[in-house]
């Protein structure tokens, strides 16, 4: 079955979103709010039965909580506070007496920010202007400046404008881990899969590779489980996903103002704010918040070599500051670490084999020379995105790349577009109709994994190709003028 394919009869430019997520769902909400499209012109692919949620916000774990305090998470750029206020009105948190914080803000479960951005878009699927295609994506084709969109059960969309808006690939285990634990019972290589944890036994010994926020999420989780068995958390550096600040932070400094050409001269930058803020009485987190409000524009002040000199030597420092953990899935880690359950190591693992399903386990210690044995029933890898395998992740991004409309950003982040969110070819060519939006545009728009950036970024985008959609109407009018009376 076919849809969109007469849109040209009634001038009417058709867009289709790949990806319901919170990005691609945010894109379609904010062009609905700047363009009166009619029905059969806005189309959205997404398997999961509600728009908004993704992969973030469709988890049931009830351990895992938004990490930004709900009070700065809105899909409306100009009313940060609505998500705390539907909260209120909805009674959303009645029955989660831990969603506030002894410092007084919400950390509501993540599957209620899902809830609360389903409400936000759901009106317009009930009315027609977004068509819900329920299906996950086959196979794209490009035909001229159309694209073709075909979904898994067959349904297919001839799109005029088409705009990627996935979330970033899975965890790549390490070569070692997945060559000789393929197939083992309790190695979760992903643990955002559902029930990945299930295989876990409350006594077992579980090795968690990585110690960023999904490694906090995970402990969290085996803890609500009744897991009381040893962890053991290991990760090139042993840096830990930090905590929110006590008391609320005013943002402090200023680095947009004459932005750093160098990441050491960003870097420099960054440690003397800091100085200054506690020299005053303040925290760090309102140095790094006000990094992270001005990213767009000091990732875009650095040439090229010194972004990849932030990706490679600076971002696993940046992301331990940035991306914090809620207070309540903080709480567990701690406990954990101090009554000696968990172990927190600057490790990599050396080498491993399996015997009778005992994971025998030796662990090279960093800036060491000393290496250590353990033996682990459970293995869980929580090594956050494989930004490496952005291209082979699906199999119609693989065919798009093949085809010359895809190429990976050269930072190695996500997939190459420009300052427009228009996707780029491997010679660095604008590739027309194609958009990027989400995580994988971070490779030229800098920080774009927390919520608020990833919603300001959908309403750049939605504005673009608004832009596009004005620009394909004035072409057809000039296409096909007006009959004039004889």
């Amino acid at each position: 079955m076919t849809i969109g394919s007469d849109h040209q009869t009634h001038d009417l430019p058709v867009i289709a979103i790949v990806g319901g997520g919170v990005s691609g769902t945010a894109v379609a909400f904010h062009l609905l709010q700047r363009r009166s499209l009619r029905p059969g012109q806005l189309f959205i692919f997404e398997p999961r039965e509600r728009l908004g949620a993704g992969l973030a916000y469709d988890t049931r774990d009830p351990a895992h909580r938004i990490n930004v305090p709900a009070a700065r998470m809105s899909l409306l750029t100009d009313d940060i506070e609505h998500f705390q206020r539907w909260i209120q009105e909805n009674d959303a948190v009645a029955d989660d007496d831990a969603a506030l914080a002894a410092n007084g803000s919400l950390f509501p479960r993540r599957a209620v920010f899902g809830n609360y951005i389903n409400s936000m878009i759901h009106p317009f699927v009930e009315d027609g202007r977004l068509t819900h295609i329920r299906q996950g994506v086959e196979r794209i084709a490009r035909s001229g400046r159309s694209w073709t969109i075909t979904g898994e059960d067959g349904q297919r969309v001839d799109a005029d404008i088409l705009i990627i808006a996935t979330s970033h690939p899975s965890p790549l285990p390490p070569h070692l881990l997945g060559e000789v634990l393929a197939g083992h019972p309790r190695f979760v290589p992903d643990p955002t899969t559902p029930e990945a944890l299930a295989a876990i036994g409350a006594d077992d010994r579980v090795l968690v590779v990585g110690n960023g926020l999904t490694s906090a999420d995970v402990i969290a989780s085996l803890e609500l489980r009744g897991h009381r068995g040893p962890i053991t958390a290991i990760s090139r550096r042993g840096l830990r996903s930090r905590g929110h600040a006590r008391v609320k932070q005013e943002l402090f400094g200023d680095f947009a103002d004459h932005p750093s050409r160098t990441a050491v001269s960003l870097l420099r930058r960054v440690r003397a704010a800091i100085r200054e803020a506690e020299g005053e009485g303040r925290s760090w987190q309102g140095v790094i918040d006000q990094v992270r409000a001005q990213g767009r524009d000091l990732w875009q002040a650095l040439p090229l070599e010194e972004r990849r000199r932030v990706v490679r030597h600076l971002r696993p420092f940046w992301d331990v500051h940035r991306f914090r953990v809620a207070p309540q899935v903080e709480a567990v880690s701690e406990e954990a670490i101090e009554t000696g359950r968990l172990e927190v190591l600057a490790a990599s693992v050396a080498a491993l084999a399996v015997t009778d399903g005992v994971v025998n386990c030796r662990l090279r210690l960093s800036r060491s020379e000393r290496s250590i044995e353990r033996q682990y029933d459970a293995v869980v890898v929580t090594t956050g995105p494989g930004h490496r395998g952005i291209l082979q992740s699906q199999d119609w991004i693989e065919a798009l790349a093949g085809a010359g409309c895809l190429a990976m950003d050269p930072t190695g982040l996500g997939l190459a577009c420009d300052t427009q969110s228009r996707a780029l070819d491997a010679a660095g060519a604008i590739v027309p109709s194609l958009f990027i939006s989400g995580p994988l545009a971070r490779g030229t728009f800098g920080e774009l994994m927390g919520l608020p950036e990833v919603v300001e970024h959908a309403v750049f985008v939605a504005g673009q190709v608004a832009a596009a959609i004005a620009e394909r109407e004035k072409e057809r009018r000039g296409a096909y003028p007006a009959s004039s009376a004889a």
